[in-house]
C-alpha cells in the first residue's frame, strides 16, 4: 500500500431504544445511506438468539453482541466491516465487571487503529440506588480507561451517556440542574474523564454551537420543539485528535428518541 494512502473510518453511535422496532422503521436504509464502517448500536433490548438472522449482523463482516440477563432491557451491540483498520484484533463484550456486564453495558473491541468502547452508560433517575450504580459505574470506568491509557492505547469512546456535560448542552440550564443527566457530580465526573485524556469530538469541531442535540423526551412534544439534550458523545483520546476529520450530530434522523452521531477519522 501506498504510504500516503489515507483510509477513512466512519463510526457510528446511536442509542436506538430496541434493535427490532429500529429494523422494522429505518435501520437498513439508515446504514445504507450513512454507511458507517463501525456502527455501535445501545438500549438493543434484545438477546441475539432472540432476533431474525438480518438484525444479528445487520450485513456486517462482524458483529458483537453484550445483552442483559434481564430480557428487554439494556443491551450493546458492535457492528464492523472487513475494512482494513476496522476488523477486530481482539474482542471482550464487557469489562470484566459482573454487575455491569450483568446489564449489557459495555462491547470493547480491539481495532487496528484503536481501542472502541461502545457504551450505553445507566440512568440514575429512577431511584437513589440507581443513582448510586451510575456513580460507582462512572468511577470504575474511568479507573478502567486510565489504566488501559497508561499502557499506551489510543482509545474511543462512544454511547449513550447519559450525562450532558455544559449548560451549552441541554435546552433549559437552570430547569435542568437538579435531573439525573445533568446533576454536577454528574458533570463534573465527565469534566474529569475529559481532563484525564479524551477529547468531545463535536465539540472539537463545534465549540460553541448551539441547540445541537442527541435526545428528546416523548413528552411535551419535546422534539417538534427542540427541547432536547446532548447526551450521546463520540471521545477520542490524546493521540487519535490528528485523526479526527469531523463529527456530527444527525438531528434530522428518526427512528428513536435519540438520534445518531458520527465521526470520520483518517489513519
Amino acid at each position: 500500500m501506498n504510504a500516503t494512502h489515507k483510509t477513512p473510518v466512519r463510526i457510528c453511535t446511536w442509542n436506538v431504544n430496541g434493535i427490532r422496532a429500529a429494523y422494522e422503521k429505518n435501520l437498513p436504509q439508515f446504514i445504507s445511506d450513512v454507511k458507517p464502517d463501525i456502527l455501535c448500536l445501545q438500549e438493543t433490548k434484545a438477546h441475539i438468539g432472540q432476533v431474525e438472522p438480518p438484525i444479528q449482523n445487520l450485513s456486517y463482516a462482524q458483529m458483537l453482541w453484550s445483552s442483559a440477563t434481564r430480557k428487554g432491557y439494556s443491551g450493546v451491540a458492535t457492528f464492523s466491516t472487513s475494512k482494513p483498520g476496522t476488523q477486530y484484533f481482539d474482542e471482550y463484550s464487557g469489562i470484566d465487571k459482573p454487575e455491569y456486564d450483568s446489564e449489557g453495558r459495555v462491547v470493547w473491541t480491539r481495532h487496528e487503529h484503536f481501542d472502541l468502547y461502545n457504551i450505553y452508560f445507566p440512568n440514575g433517575s429512577s431511584s437513589p440506588e440507581r443513582h448510586q450504580y451510575k456513580q460507582n459505574f462512572l468511577k470504575d470506568l474511568l479507573q478502567h480507561l486510565k489504566f488501559e491509557l497508561k499502557r499506551g492505547r489510543d482509545i474511543i469512546v462512544v454511547g449513550d451517556y447519559n450525562i450532558a456535560h455544559l449548560e451549552i448542552d441541554v435546552y433549559s440550564p437552570a430547569g435542568l440542574a437538579n435531573e439525573s443527566g445533568f446533576l454536577p457530580e454528574e458533570r463534573a465526573w465527565m469534566t474529569e474523564f475529559l481532563n484525564a485524556g479524551f477529547t468531545d469530538a463535536f465539540r472539537h469541531f463545534h465549540a460553541d454551537k448551539k441547540d445541537q442535540y442527541s435526545w428528546w423526551s416523548y413528552k411535551d412534544q419535546a422534539r417538534m420543539k427542540n427541547n432536547g439534550w446532548r447526551i450521546d458523545y463520540i471521545c477520542v483520546s490524546e493521540g487519535l485528535k490528528k485523526n479526527l476529520k469531523s463529527c456530527e450530530i444527525l438531528m434530522q434522523q428518526m427512528g428513536s428518541d435519540h438520534c445518531p452521531v458520527v465521526a470520520e477519522l483518517v489513519f
